[in-house]
């Protein structure tokens, strides 16, 4: 593992009534090269095409596709990833978007936090996820 996690727990544990299983914890001692990801949509990074309208799950396979893809071309992995933060439109989305991002995430780790928001950039998007990463040194 890149780095320090303290305090590893597994949604499916703290949220036993939800249908999710993220690997995350408490929080993160990194150190190295901090790469901050801008928030990630439904979006084609190439043709800036907007993907999966009404499809929150494809939303968020889009978004973390993005966010793998940003970490390569910044020299990192997602392994690296030490925070994120969801947003969502609507809270009945949670389940949904969690299982998209703890199949991309497995076994790294994150601390997150989950927003609802009332809107986006644009009506037809669902979700959002940005990232804070530390490649080590």
């Amino acid at each position: 593992m890149a780095h320090t996690r303290i305090r590893k727990f597994n949604t499916k544990d703290t949220y036993p009534e939800q249908s999710i299983s993220n690997d995350l914890c408490q929080a993160v001692v990194a150190r190295g090269t901090t790469v901050f990801l801008r928030g990630q949509i439904g979006q084609n990074l190439d043709t800036s095409e907007s993907v999966c309208i009404g499809d929150v799950a494809g939303q968020t396979e889009q978004a973390m596709k993005n966010i793998d893809i940003l970490m390569k071309e910044a020299g990192g992995k997602l392994e690296h990833i030490c925070k994120l933060t969801v947003y969502i439109s609507d809270p009945r989305y949670r389940e949904d978007v969690y299982r998209v991002v703890g199949k991309w995430l497995a076994g790294v780790y994150p601390v997150s936090t989950g927003i609802v928001v009332s809107a986006f950039a644009r009506p037809e998007y669902l979700v959002e996820v940005d990232a804070t990463a530390v490649i080590p040194d």
